[in-house]
């Protein structure tokens, strides 16, 4: 069966090329993926799927229907959205759509997605699985809003387990990237308001500054959360904007400072919120400011299941060959909203490596990134292998 797989993979390849360029040519932004929401409900429709659109919104679920054997479903899980980052790569297919761009390779997660379905489609003409797989293409991951909206909708109804794929540029195209466990970080927003008390440039001494006390909040909040951390537990809070001020020569009173906080493990996660009020109370009164904070809990760490883990090792090994698997040593600090099915049912994601062998390799979210599409078929051939032996083990 895996050289069916492999076969049936080969000759679609082209197909799937020309579907990854069409969706990296026509980019939307996260709640917006109304055109590529269609595009994927009509090739799957095309190899003979009946399809639910407007599921989460605008995302897309067709099934696999099974034998019956097994009432449990499996999922498999794509993204679709993208970023609004200008795109600054010269490709014959670059973004139609001014200032959004793919950045974050979900046109290829799309792609795999579609393909492992194509694939599965034309197995099952030969063996049909015990249970049923369902494709979900979800909207709106960057802004963590896609899985919420999809497991309202019910999308998790009877499923038993979770496969996801995320391309990933330092691993080269052609090998996968797996790690058991903690795969990717918490993210938590942050939002601080520091009040002060506005007054002349030329007298601080009758104004309280907000944009120095905001100075102090930033530089003590880096220096007292790294005491306060186990070293081998990392996090990270990074302001990523701040505003506040009316003019050079006056003392602004109010300044807004935004970020994000991430971390690994479950009990710094808990206690980061108290941490960071307690450091922020303490050097605003110090200086006679007030403060308000908004915390808001956003998405924890994507937890793969070692058993799954295990097929997806097992799925790449025989398809691939051992020397074109990863294990991962360390968690990324970045987040996915994954985790909202993980922390449900049972899930694994793997990275699928896009970099290119002999050339610079840009970061997700950057304006030049670009992907290697021989990682299109790598991508199919270890998601569609993962999803028979899942089969396969159920039996």
């Amino acid at each position: 069966m895996h050289d069916q797989i492999k076969a049936i993979t080969e000759k679609i390849t082209p197909r799937l090329i020309e579907i990854r360029r069409h969706i990296h040519a026509h980019p939307e932004l996260s709640g917006q993926e109304y055109q590529t929401a269609a595009y994927v409900a009509g090739v799957m429709s095309s190899y003979g799927f009946h399809v639910q659109e407007m599921v989460g919104k605008t995302g897309v679920v067709a099934n696999l229907e099974g034998t019956g054997e097994i009432s449990k479903i499996l999922a498999v899980r794509t993204d679709m959205d993208a970023l609004p980052i200008p795109e600054q790569v010269d490709l014959p297919f670059v973004s139609k759509n001014r200032g959004i761009m793919h950045a974050c390779g979900h046109d290829v997660h799309t792609t795999v997605g579609l393909g492992t379905a194509m694939v599965l489609a034309e197995l099952t003409e030969q063996q049909r699985f015990a249970g049923t797989t369902r494709f979900l293409f979800q909207p709106a991951e960057e802004t963590v809003q896609g899985a919420k909206w999809m497991i309202a909708d019910d999308v998790l109804a009877d499923v038993a387990a979770i496969f996801g794929v995320h391309v990933f540029p330092s691993i080269q195209a052609g090998n996968v990237g797996l790690r058991r466990g903690a795969l990717t970080a918490a993210a938590d927003d942050l939002e601080i308001v520091i009040i002060g008390e506005s007054g002349h440039g030329a007298r601080p001494h009758e104004a309280i500054d907000a944009i120095w006390v905001a100075s102090q909040v930033m530089t003590t909040l880096q220096q007292a959360i790294s005491r306060r951390l186990n070293p081998l537990h990392p996090a990270v809070v990074t302001i990523g904007k701040i505003s506040g001020g009316k003019a050079a020569n006056v003392i602004a009173d109010r300044v807004v400072m935004q970020g994000t906080v991430r971390s690994l493990q479950p009990d710094t996660y808990e206690k980061l919120p108290t941490w960071i009020e307690e450091i922020l109370a303490g050097v605003c009164a110090m200086h006679g400011a007030k403060y308000e904070l908004n915390y808001q809990r956003r998405v924890a760490s994507v937890i793969n299941t070692d058993y799954l883990v295990q097929i997806v090792a097992n799925a790449a090994q025989s398809t691939l060959g051992e020397s074109h698997i990863e294990w991962l040593p360390e968690p990324s600090m970045g987040s996915e909203d994954f985790a909202l099915y993980t922390e449900r049912v049972p899930g694994t994601m793997f990275r699928l490596g896009v970099g290119f062998p002999d050339r610079h390799n840009h970061p997700l979210h950057h304006p030049k990134f670009e992907v290697d599409e021989n990682a299109i078929a790598t991508g199919v051939l270890t998601m569609a292998t993962s999803v028979y032996e899942y089969w396969q083990r159920r039996v």
